[in-house]
């Protein structure tokens, strides 16, 4: 199968189970930021100095994938999707992020106020990944207000990443 399918060269997408909508639709603007986010993240993983930190790193991009796939699912066809989910954003995944935080946050002199971005390269990728998962948060906030259903769980886990990321670019320059 060809990822050149042809199908979006007017200007729509399918989201899963076919739906198609154009490319500007909320989802697909909700769902492409946190691929943005994904990208960014492997710059953060190609730059981050320990095995223990790309992997974290990667763990996270694979979560996100997962996301993705969620958030490409329409209001009605939500039900159907998390019945059978692979890798649905669980509180299992939200306590991952939590440990993370308390683990940055007890082996670091903690939030002593912002920190002008690009102090190296590391640090700047981690800042872009952070402000990428903002957006992302924005995105499905927006996503939500023009009535598009999203589980709370989702909001929560790109609210707590962000931290996260803000912690691990600190620590890249510690």
């Amino acid at each position: 199968m060809s990822i050149a399918t042809k199908g979006g060269d007017q200007g729509t997408t399918a989201l899963i189970y076919g739906r198609r909508v154009q490319k500007d639709h909320p989802r697909v603007c909700t769902y492409g930021t946190v691929d943005e986010l994904t990208s960014a993240l492997g710059l953060c993983r190609a730059h981050a100095t320990s095995a223990p930190r790309r992997e974290y790193i990667r763990t996270t991009q694979q979560e996100l994938i997962g996301l993705m796939a969620e958030l490409a699912v329409e209001n009605d066809d939500q039900e159907r999707y998390l019945a059978k989910a692979k890798h649905p954003i669980t509180e299992a995944n939200l306590a991952r992020l939590d440990s993370m935080v308390g683990e940055l946050e007890a082996s670091s002199k903690g939030f002593n106020g912002w920190i002008l971005p690009g102090e190296n390269p590391a640090h700047a990728f981690f800042d872009q990944a952070r402000t990428t998962c903002r957006r992302a948060e924005r995105s499905v906030i927006a996503l939500q207000s023009q009535g598009g259903t999203v589980r709370p769980i989702i909001l929560q886990y790109l609210n707590r990443l962000a931290d996260v990321l803000w912690l691990l670019g600190s620590e890249a320059i510690d």
